[in-house]
């Protein structure tokens, strides 16, 4: 028994095999509701005295195909409360009042991106509850909408509208859709006011004993901040005027802004003033992309989204370039520049920064991408004489698809290597570490990378491309990253 448990390395499977030997004795458990409470005790803990040296493999069979098919997210989520040294953990109340199972926002979208999941694995129907008024002004596009007012002001149709969502549940899972799955995932706005009805709707089905019921954690919002500022791409019908997320937001920045400028001195304050058209030009070129995108069928909108992030045309030749806002002298991540070369800058996502640095460069090309996709083997690459480091990683595209690839950094370029299996790789880009303007990193997901690359344009900065990726320990390889930039930058200076 402790042979196969300690194989196993994860410090829950003792949960799962609780629950095997729980399962098991269910009917004698309920049997004994009339008894006190020192008889239930001993009798649940004599429980494993029953186990048989020969039932120990089947045992813990059954616990890691329980494992495999419970979503996962709760084994971050809960592994301060279970295991940290803290007694009292913030989300031992969360813990104590949970509905049902909670999931992540970041274990749905990366289930929602597997192309070929094992037969087994969990697989989501996400079921968005929300008022009609809010999904119809942006929603994921393999949500289900069930209206959770609907239960107390129209039963009749809230049943016909049950029907149909298991209806296309079956559907969806016969046909191998991205969409389909036998967890049916709750999603509310993430608004106490409007998720007590959809809480309603969850204690329905819990109530009705289906099984594989869960509730997205934070809700739409929180698929919101996930997405950040690629929401409108990501987002079927996604209004930022009639979004009440993004209007709290706005107003929350309004707000923050009106106490900062009643704070600073006067010379200071027209400088927040100056990005209201710059804010207003990026908000209408999102919205024209949006629409754009949503005139296209998926298979096309899809590729629409891969060429976005990593095109594979040269970077100057592209059409649409994404102007970012003249920094301010006063903002604490930047500084003004006007009439000089690009500036490399390690930032935040309207979040938290990576790291910190702003230097000078000489203008360069913006991108220097393969022009065609060449298939290498990855050891081979990796001994090459340039090659400086290289970090495990996945690519993170616009529209939630993930590949497991490699990010290589050389004496003057960053390389992403795709994995192919049988050590081969595919050379998806080759960036100039030059031509890289900006990095940046989620403040709740720090290993969740994002580079920019861009030329300055008078007095703003356009940005011609970005890559996206997941690093584990990301702040490492940004200052070898940079590093190497400002090397690059002091060479060409030189030179």
């Amino acid at each position: 028994m402790w042979d196969l448990y300690f194989q196993q390395a994860d410090p829950y499977l003792v949960f799962f095999l609780s629950l095997i030997m729980l399962v098991n004795v269910r009917e004698k458990i309920l049997a004994m509701k009339d008894e006190s409470k020192e008889t239930i005790v001993e009798f649940l803990s004599n429980m494993p005295c029953a186990l048989e040296p020969d039932d120990v493999v089947d045992f813990c069979s059954l616990a890691q195909y329980y494992a495999m098919k419970t979503p996962s997210s709760f084994k971050t989520d809960m592994l301060q409360t279970l295991f940290g040294a803290q007694v009292d953990s913030p989300l031992d109340p969360v813990v104590v009042q949970a509905l049902c199972l909670p999931v992540s926002v970041y274990e749905l979208v990366d289930n929602a991106s597997m192309e070929t999941p094992h037969p087994e694995a969990v697989r989501f129907f996400l079921v968005d509850c929300r008022p009609a008024d809010q999904y119809n002004v942006g929603h994921l596009s393999t949500a289900f909408h069930l209206d959770s007012n609907l239960m107390l002001q129209e039963p009749v149709a809230f049943a016909t509208a049950i029907q149909g969502l298991l209806r296309a549940q079956r559907q969806s899972i016969e046909a191998n859709s991205n969409a389909g799955g036998e967890h049916l995932c709750f999603m509310g706005s993430g608004r106490d006011e409007e998720d007590q009805y959809t809480h309603m709707v969850v204690a329905s089905f819990l109530q009705k004993n289906t099984n594989y019921v869960s509730l997205l954690t934070g809700g739409y919002s929180a698929i919101h901040e996930y997405f950040g500022d690629h929401m409108i791409d990501c987002l079927e019908d996604h209004d930022v005027h009639r979004c009440l997320v993004c209007c709290g937001n706005s107003s929350h920045a309004k707000n923050n802004n009106t106490a900062r400028n009643s704070a600073r001195a006067p010379a200071q304050a027209p400088s927040s003033s100056s990005q209201a058209p710059q804010t207003k030009i990026t908000a209408d070129l999102f919205s024209k992309l949006g629409a754009s995108l949503k005139s296209k069928s998926q298979e096309m909108k899809g590729k629409l989204f891969e060429y976005i992030v990593n095109p594979t045309t040269n970077a100057a030749a592209a059409g649409q370039n994404v102007a970012e806002k003249h920094v301010s002298a006063s903002e604490k991540n930047g500084r003004r520049y006007r009439n000089v070369a690009p500036v490399f800058s390690i930032d935040d996502e309207n979040e938290e920064p990576a790291n910190a640095a702003a230097v000078k460069a000489e203008p360069s090309s913006p991108t220097d991408e393969t022009d065609s996709k060449e298939i290498v083997q990855l050891q081979a690459f990796l001994k090459q004489p340039d090659v400086v480091t290289s970090f495990r990683c996945q690519e993170v595209h616009m529209n939630g698809r993930m590949f497991d690839s490699h990010l290589i950094v050389t004496k003057t370029h960053l390389v992403v290597l795709r994995d192919l299996g049988k050590g081969q790789s595919q050379v998806i880009v080759r960036r100039h570490l030059s031509s890289i303007v900006k990095i940046t990193a989620k403040r709740r997901h720090r290993d969740l990378i994002t580079f920019k690359y861009g030329v300055p344009d008078g007095e703003t900065l356009l940005i011609t491309d970005m890559d996206r990726f997941l690093i584990p320990n990301a702040s490492n390889a940004t200052e070898i990253v940079s590093r190497h930039i400002v090397q690059q930058l002091e060479n060409s200076k030189n030179a």
